[in-house]
């Protein structure tokens, strides 16, 4: 994905191997997709709302928690302790471990903040106190509304911590939530069972010393079942 934006600054030792992983990427004619000024997240959303059928998203970031959806089947597959302990992140799930549904996670993370994006949260707000004012005042913006009503039921410290970050809150849910709407082209998700350039795959195996990683993905294509 090309810079720009909100999108965080990826660190120069992933910078140097992205091309080489697109070049591994087209060899095995597994389609890929990117859009300027928008992060993975932001087209893991786009993929995930127009599709037609049930969707498993593998990620280890809890931010992508927002997508679920059980009437769409929509579901997150977690790592826990690397992909062989993982949980299938539903709706029900997230309502157990966070006290909100899944829609209103990225809310939940601005309140309560989340180092991994550089998020603060607002003074004095942890997970269960965030969790307690969504399921009073509905989203983020109900939040910052009672915040504003003096006949609100917050507490004079929680209301004074919530106005004080007002600049924080005006910002902070564009780095949260994630984009549904991209106009991205279509393409064949359908995983390949060889690969489309063999001879090209083999150079780059070579050049990169791809031996073992390589081997089980070519295993696990060939493995896969045709849709």
């Amino acid at each position: 994905e090309e810079g720009g934006g909100s999108a965080e600054e990826a660190p120069d030792s992933l910078l140097v191997q992205v091309p080489v992983i697109h070049e591994v990427l087209d060899a095995l004619g597994i389609a890929r997709l990117g859009a300027a000024d928008h992060e993975a997240d932001d087209v893991i959303g786009t993929l995930a709302r127009r599709s037609d059928r049930p969707v498993l998203v593998v990620t280890g970031d809890r931010d992508l928690f927002q997508l679920v959806d059980d009437a769409r089947g929509v579901r997150v597959l977690y790592p826990r302790k690397g992909v062989g302990d993982c949980d299938v992140v539903t709706d029900s799930l997230v309502r157990e471990r966070y006290g909100v549904p899944a829609s209103r996670y990225a809310d939940l993370a601005v309140l309560r903040g989340d180092p991994s994006d550089g998020l603060p949260g607002v003074r004095g707000i942890g997970e269960k106190t965030a969790a307690q004012l969504l399921a009073e005042y509905g989203d983020l913006a109900g939040v910052r509304a009672a915040a504003l009503d003096p006949a609100s039921r917050l507490t004079p410290a929680r209301r004074r911590n919530l106005l004080a970050a007002a600049d924080y809150l005006d910002v902070a849910p564009r780095v949260v939530e994630v984009a549904d709407d991209l106009p991205l082209p279509r393409i064949d998700p359908a995983p390949p069972g060889t690969p489309a350039d063999p001879a090209a795959l083999e150079v780059l195996a070579q050049r990169w010393g791809l031996g073992g990683s390589l081997r089980r993905l070519l295993e696990t294509l060939a493995a896969a079942p045709a849709d």
